[in-house]
């Protein structure tokens, strides 16, 4: 009430929906908009196996990296501002559209609103560059004092570990988000919430013109504010919401060297739920690690080399510090993870159908072993070993007996290493024995006088004289 305190900022509407979509251009987009306009509108999409007279076809994408395949989805393969595809070709000769997709815009931005100039869309401070992306506008008005929480306070520390954010209340609704803007390429607007109320919305497709410092990013358009709130890719922060996002900094811009950020998660519930939705470290130096807010205990560390599992990431602890480092040399696109409060652990703990859970990170330094973890039944180990041993003594034993059947037979199925001779053998040395008896014949090295290929020539009849021709050129070939 006035008069018994200071004045409270009031909660703030959090805009939670579906998102198809974590990079700004949509590069990411996997999902099944076939006509470049929403619900059935635009035109409908090519099929990219039928599009090998372009530079873009599933036949150019046979890993599946950009998405393509016997489909007609509308995808983004080049790195272009938005997601897009191959159209009939109009008789203006344009053979490709971009694709108006509502739920493909990443958490943070708010959309593009009409900016009159009487009063703006946003009525904080603003600039221009010729340089300008979505991060430096981003970090222009996080200097003016539009932070992404005004409730974190960090406290220093003597070490170097980065500076730790005082987690609000859990259940705390958090303030009104600060607000970036961005406007025709290269204008800038920084502002609240609070200007949305008398804001404007417009088409997504207003908000056209490509950022003057990045080819890939969109910066609103003439007379329309591309709108985001300014804790994308800050570096520090607080998230006290039920659900949202967290990127790397200088998100939608690759992360730069040296960076060293900290963000405290403290949604409501008992347990937390993580899920990377991108993941991109240049090596193993550049790391992000997960601890237990309450007690700092390492619980789960990533890098370059070290991707976190795909699917959901369950955590046993109510609140969690991210910290993440890069060197000296780190550029690389960086990651953006979803996270949901549980309400209760051990109700929500069962893992959904393929989720994937990691042991956690031994502290740098330790010793990682490869033995079988303590209690394993030993007669498993026996009972392999026993099987092993047994199915080497039968491959021994059969090979003996072969070996000992063949020293008892004179007579094999195969040429002799003798100048072959048809007919019964007389001369010495090993040579083939040529026997007919219908319905085919049988070659037969045997030394001369084997009994064997005496009781043969009993039984059998010799080659006629084509045959033996034949048989002949057969064996000489």
């Amino acid at each position: 009430m006035p008069g018994e305190g200071p004045d409270l900022p009031r909660p703030c509407r959090r805009r939670a929906g579906l998102s198809e979509c974590f990079q700004v251009n949509g590069a990411d987009y996997r999902g099944h908009q076939n006509r470049t306009g929403p619900r059935g509108a635009g035109r409908p999409c090519l099929f990219w196996d039928q599009t090998q007279q372009h530079s873009y076809s599933s036949a150019s994408d046979p890993q599946g990296r950009w998405g393509l395949g016997a489909h007609n989805f509308c995808r983004n393969p080049d790195g272009d501002v938005q997601p897009w595809c191959y159209v009939a070709e109009s008789e203006e000769g344009i053979y490709w559209r971009y694709c108006d997709i509502p739920t493909c815009h990443m958490p943070g931005y708010l959309g593009c609103f009409v900016d009159s100039g009487a009063p703006p869309a946003l009525s904080g401070p603003s600039g221009t560059s010729t340089k300008l992306t979505v991060q430096v506008c981003l970090r222009f008005c996080r200097m003016k004092g539009y932070q992404p929480d005004s409730h974190f306070r960090p406290r220093p520390l003597a070490s170097t570990t980065p500076p730790l954010p005082r987690p609000l209340p859990l259940g705390s609704p958090g303030l009104c988000p600060q607000l970036a803007g961005l406007e025709a390429g290269y204008a800038c607007f920084c502002g609240s919430e609070s200007d949305l109320a008398r804001g404007r919305p417009a088409p997504a497709t207003d908000c056209d013109q490509i950022c003057f410092g990045h080819p890939g990013q969109l910066c609103g358009g003439d007379g329309r504010l591309g709108i985001y709130e300014v804790s994308v890719g800050s570096c520090q922060g607080n998230w006290t919401a039920p659900q949202g996002v967290i990127y790397s900094p200088d998100f939608p811009d690759e992360y730069g060297p040296d960076r060293n950020c900290s963000w405290a998660l403290g949604p409501p519930g008992a347990a937390l739920e993580l899920t990377f939705r991108l993941f991109e470290l240049a090596d193993p130096r550049d790391r992000l690690e997960l601890r237990d807010a309450a007690s700092g205990s390492l619980l789960r560390a990533f890098d370059g080399a070290r991707p976190p599992p795909p699917g959901p990431l369950r955590l046993r602890v109510a609140a969690l510090l991210l910290t993440f480092r890069s060197d000296a040399r780190g550029h690389a696109q960086g990651f953006a993870l979803t996270y949901r409060g549980l309400q209760d652990a051990a109700e929500d703990w069962a893992a959904p159908k393929g989720s994937a859970q990691t042991p956690a990170a031994p502290p740098d330094g330790a010793n990682v072993s490869c033995s079988p973890r303590p209690g394993a039944p030993e007669a498993a180990m026996g009972a392999r070993v026993f099987s092993t041993v047994t199915a080497v003594s039968v491959l021994l034993l059969l090979l003996l007996s072969v070996l000992r059947l063949l020293r008892r037979r004179s007579c094999l199925l195969a040429p002799g290493k003798g100048a072959p001779a048809l007919g019964p053998s007389r001369g010495p040395g090993r040579s083939l024995a040529v026997w007919y008896r219908r319905p085919r014949g049988v070659a037969l090295p045997c030394p001369p006088g084997d009994p064997q290929a005496e009781g043969l020539a009993a039984s059998y009849r010799p080659l006629s004289a084509s045959s033996q021709s034949s048989l002949r050129s057969l064996i000489s070939a």
